[in-house]
């Protein structure tokens, strides 16, 4: 028997390092964060979705045996495409009333989206009575995105925010999807700094990089006959076989091939509880973001050379896509109010912008309320 009125959350998230690693078939290791998007869902008699954002305080429907339904690059394109994908997928849905809320700030790179596609398919898939594994619905909520949206993400958002845990972080495999939790310390708080610009470039760029390490591939594979990602590429392979790459593409390689390492380490780092090595290998991917893969800027840059400057801070780097967005900053509890004053106030100063600033913890994937 269907219950009427059940209520979802799926959480936004943070990468804690492996940046840009993803759609290379890398490691990432993401936390989902306490910031969630909420979804109350109660069934129709037609088949239909009456779909109302509170945030948006805007509500649409569509006609779920509609076949042609398309983007209109709107806010109803996340929750839509996920009910395109599954219905692709086989899954019958049941009409459905769904009211959305989300506090997982938009745009400024925490995975809004991811959350909204999580939670809609949670709502879904109960409201229809379906059973699905959580992995095939992390690539369904993917495919959401890539297919129906038009971005071309990784798996690492959807994935984190079913499958994250409180006090842990998540080391993903985004070839094998094979994960590994991992112990964050009770005293340490995330600290995400949101920059508050978002540089033109992004998107463009990001599908410039993405052909950058597609040609890297094309050319270590003709002496590597293995290598179908750069994921399977050594640094002394790269250093050996890629010296007659543009110089430009050799950089974009290095940072994934050591990004990947970096990734690795910093799985090692936490198992031992080591957290100056954790915050080593965050500043070296920062410095990697930066010069060889340039994507960062200077907003960025600035608001990592200020977290350096606060005691109890183990480690800071961007996060995300970068070109603006934000910083995470591994802190020390009981130095979370002096960090949030010298950062928030000193960026300021040098930028003329008032950033946000967002004290988290690491938080349990999706589920019903």
């Amino acid at each position: 028997m269907h219950r009427e009125n059940r209520t979802f959350r799926a959480p936004g998230r943070v990468n804690l390092i492996g940046e840009h690693t993803d759609y290379n078939d890398g490691f990432v290791m993401p936390a989902a964060i306490d910031l969630s998007t909420w979804i109350k869902v109660s069934p129709l008699e037609q088949r239909k979705l009456q779909i109302y954002s509170e945030n948006f305080a805007e509500e649409i429907e569509v006609d779920l045996d509609n076949s042609n339904l398309t983007a209109r690059g709107h806010w109803s394109d996340y929750p839509v495409g996920v009910a395109v994908m599954l219905d692709r997928a086989g899954y019958r849905l049941r009409g459905a009333k769904l009211q959305i809320r989300g506090e997982v700030p938009i745009g400024s790179g925490l995975s809004s989206s991811a959350a909204v596609e999580v939670a809609t398919a949670c709502a879904l898939v109960a409201n229809s009575g379906l059973e699905i594994d959580a992995r095939e619905l992390a690539r369904l909520c993917q495919r959401a995105e890539n297919e129906f949206v038009g971005a071309r993400v990784g798996i690492m958002d959807q994935f984190v925010s079913l499958f994250g845990q409180a006090q842990k972080a998540l080391l993903l495999d985004c070839r094998s999807l094979d994960f590994r939790l991992l112990p964050l310390p009770d005293n340490v708080r995330l600290l995400i700094c949101n920059t508050m610009v978002k540089h033109a470039l992004a998107s463009s760029a990001y599908n410039e990089r993405r052909a950058q390490c597609e040609a890297g591939v094309r050319h270590l594979a003709q002496f590597l006959p293995h290598v179908t990602a750069l994921r399977d590429v050594k640094l002394r392979e790269l250093e050996q076989f890629g010296r007659d790459l543009p110089e430009v593409v050799y950089r974009r390689c290095r940072h994934v091939v050591t990004e990947n390492a970096r990734v690795l380490s910093a799985a090692n780092a936490l198992e031992r509880g080591d957290l100056d090595e954790f915050g080593r290998l965050m500043a070296a991917s920062h410095q990697s973001l930066r010069d060889d893969y340039e994507v960062s800027c200077k907003e960025l840059d600035v608001m990592v050379e200020l977290a350096r400057k606060v005691e109890g801070v183990y480690g800071a780097r961007m996060t995300g896509g970068g070109f603006g967005g934000c910083t995470v900053n591994l802190v020390a509890e009981e130095r979370v109010q002096e960090f949030r004053r010298f950062v928030g106030e000193r960026y300021r100063e040098v930028t003329k912008l008032t950033p946000e600033i967002y004290v988290c913890s690491a938080s349990d994937g999706a589920g019903e309320v």
